[in-house]
Parts: C-alpha cells; structure tokens; sequence
C-alpha cells in the first residue's frame, strides 16, 4: 500500500532533507509544497497519509494551516506532525488544540523522524483498511439490490468486474486501483434501482421518451454516491456517474470529452459494452465476438479511449477466458 506523505516548509534545505528522509522509507512518496496556500489547495482534490508542516512560514504559518486542513472532511482524521523548536510550548499546546497529532523539534533527527513517521502510518493504514472494509461491504450490498431490480443482469455486473479488472491491470495501475475497480465495477448500474419497473423490465425496445427516462440513471447512481471520504465510493461515483460518456464528448449525463471522464469510467465503459454486446437480451440475441470486436474498434476515439481500448484488445486472452466461464450460472 503505497502511503502518500505531504511536506510544507519554506526553507528549501529543509525541504529536501525530509523529502530525502521520506523517500528513502518503504512504500513512501513524498510530496513537497513550499507554503500553506498551495498545500490546501493540493489537499483539494489529494488526500495524503501523513502531513509534515513548519510552524515559521511566512504567511500562513503551520498553526493557520493545520486549522485550515482540520475543516477540510478528507484531512479530518489525517495525522499532522508539526516540526517546531524545543522551546515552544505555548505554540504546541495551541497545535494540538488545532489539531494536530504529533512534533519534531529541530533541527530533524532522522532515526526520530523515521520512528515517529513510521508510528504514524502504521496507524494510518489500519485505518484505511477498516474504511475499505466498511466501504467493500456497502458496495457488495448495494450491488446485490441492483441485482435484484433487474436479474438479467447478475451474471453481466460479474464479468464487467472482471474485464475492468483486467483492463486496470494491462494500464499498469497498480493491485490497489486494480482490486478497486474490480468492486466498484459492479456499481456502474446502481441508478437503475430508481427508474420504473415499466421501464426497465420492458421485453422490447424502448421508445424516446422511455429512453430518457432510462437515461438518468447515470445521474441518479451518482446522487446515490456522492459525499463519501472513501477511495472505493469516490471511484464507484466516478463510475456510476460517467460510464456512458463517450470519448469524443457524444455521450451522456454530462458530455464530457477525453481524460475529462474520469479514468476508472472510461475502463467501465469498455468491458460494460463488450459484454453486452456479447450478452442477450430480451431485445436481441448475444453477437458473435468477432462482430462485437469489430464494432469496438470502429468506436475507436469516438465512444472508447483508445489506450483503454488497446489494454483491453492486449488481453482478450484473459478476457475470452472470464466470458467463456461465467455463463450458465457457473461462477468461480
């Protein structure tokens, strides 16, 4: 589990000490910000493991900054050590009302910052795991009642799952991205709980106005989603949201366009429409996979990424071999 530490400190030579110390650790990448402002505005839109901030900046000072980054939800229970003299207490004690977890004093002793930052992210880590426990544990239930909306379908959220997975894997994403695409795969659909059953049980093609409706979906799944702290309910927002967007801006709820759709839907996308090409449906019957390939590459920079596309069609291998055995309710 690669931990992600963030550093704020306006002396350049500090800087590069502690991102040396950092880099040199285990499964450790630091991140180096030389003032307050840039750093909440990185912790914006990144969520780092640890936090390393001077308390003398120029500015906004590192008490300023550990109350900015305590109002902040995804750094709310983030560790935050400051790095202080020894001689200030009252600023300490003011720190860890604000908010933070722990101190170095200076200058740095590295066999100390080592063990403190070290304590630190064991600890960070157990409590990611629990909330990627919670998290697996809400999305397999959530899954099943999309599942029980709509049957047809179980066996089709097991494949896509699997090509995803596949697909995160060919890219080089990484076992943790790869594992949470594997299980946020299967909440691409979970919209569909809210559209009538008219709708979306009828046997034949839908009419434009039924297909409007149907269109929400997306829509709906991401209001489902939204709001969560957790990596793997921020990916399955991502995904509910835009696997229908298509690479060249056509698609829909919102008609993005290029890396614009987040990468997760973009990998969705992909292994959601090889598989229902693939797949009956009470409005047509499964294509032959040689059709289905032919079709995906004509859509090539058009509906798909074309360097998802090419992750996809370098595995097909891997992928034939999930499409072959789960069918006729056989699951591995």
């Amino acid at each position: 589990m690669k931990m992600t530490v963030l550093i704020v400190d306006d002396n350049p030579a500090n800087l590069m000490v502690l991102h040396h110390l950092v880099g040199r650790m285990d499964n450790c990448e630091p991140v180096t910000m030389r003032d307050g402002q840039t750093a909440l505005t990185w912790c914006t839109d990144n969520t780092p493991d640890l936090i390393l901030t001077d308390y003398m900046m120029p500015g906004m000072d590192g008490l300023m900054l550990i109350q900015s980054l305590r109002s902040m939800p995804n750094i709310r229970d983030i560790p935050i050590i400051m790095v202080t003299t020894s001689d200030m207490k009252a600023v300490r004690q003011s720190a860890l009302e604000s908010g933070a977890t722990d101190f170095l004093a200076k200058p740095v002793d590295p066999a100390e910052t080592r063990a403190r930052i070290q304590n630190l992210l064991q600890l960070r880590r157990a409590q990611r795991q629990l909330h990627d426990m919670a998290a697996q544990d809400l999305v397999i239930r959530l899954s099943h009642v999309a599942e029980s909306r709509d049957p047809e379908t179980g066996l089709h959220i097991e494949r896509m799952a699997y090509y995803a997975r596949i697909i995160a894997t060919q890219l080089g994403l990484g076992p943790e991205i790869e594992e949470r695409i594997f299980l946020a795969a299967p909440m691409h659909d979970i919209g569909k709980v809210a559209i009538p059953d008219h709708i979306l049980l009828k046997p034949g093609k839908l009419t434009p106005e039924e297909f409007d409706v149907m269109k929400t979906h997306p829509t709906l799944g991401a209001k489902f989603l939204q709001g969560s702290e957790l990596p793997l309910l921020r990916m399955a927002y991502d995904i509910a949201q835009g696997h229908h967007e298509k690479f060249d801006g056509t698609g829909y709820p919102q008609g993005l366009c290029g890396e614009a759709i987040p990468l997760a839907a973009r990998i969705v996308a992909v292994a959601d429409v090889f598989d229902a090409l693939t797949s009956a449906r009470p409005y047509k019957p499964a294509w032959e996979v040689s059709r289905a390939l032919d079709f995906m590459e004509s859509q090539r920079g058009l509906h798909f990424d074309p360097q998802v596309l090419d992750a996809f069609l370098a595995s097909l291998e891997e992928i034939l071999d999930v499409h072959n055995r789960l069918q006729d309710g056989y699951v591995p």
